[in-house]
């Protein structure tokens, strides 16, 4: 069993950057592919940006340009980095470890809030 703790949640003003981080409790080197995920109020849970262990990135189009994943494995933490943050992007970002055969991890989320 792994655990993922999203932080680096807050309130930003638009236009705005948040470095967010997933730290795992358990080696993330072997996973397929890690991601982050969003949920904004009423809406269901949105795919945001997956990484993969080939270190290959791939992005929504409502993010692309904006926002950075990455991972470092030897802190078994992965990131995403938000810049020109609009109020469009405030939700929960959670975070998510993909090992293959079916096994997946999700962190509990951070609040993103982005408002003047």
């Amino acid at each position: 069993q792994v655990q993922l703790v999203e932080s680096g949640g807050g309130l930003v003003q638009p236009g705005g950057s948040l470095r967010l981080s997933c730290s795992a409790s358990g080696s993330i080197a072997s996973t397929n592919r890690m991601g982050w995920y969003r949920q904004a109020p009423g809406n269901e849970r949105i795919w945001v940006a997956h990484i993969f262990r080939s270190a290959l990135t791939i992005y929504a189009d409502s993010v692309r340009g904006r926002f950075t994943i990455s991972r470092d494995n030897a802190k078994n933490t992965m990131y995403l980095q938000m810049n020109s943050l609009n109020p469009e992007d405030t939700a929960v970002y959670y975070c998510n470890a993909d090992y293959g055969n079916g096994i997946n991890y999700w962190g509990k989320g951070t609040l993103v809030t982005v408002s003047s």
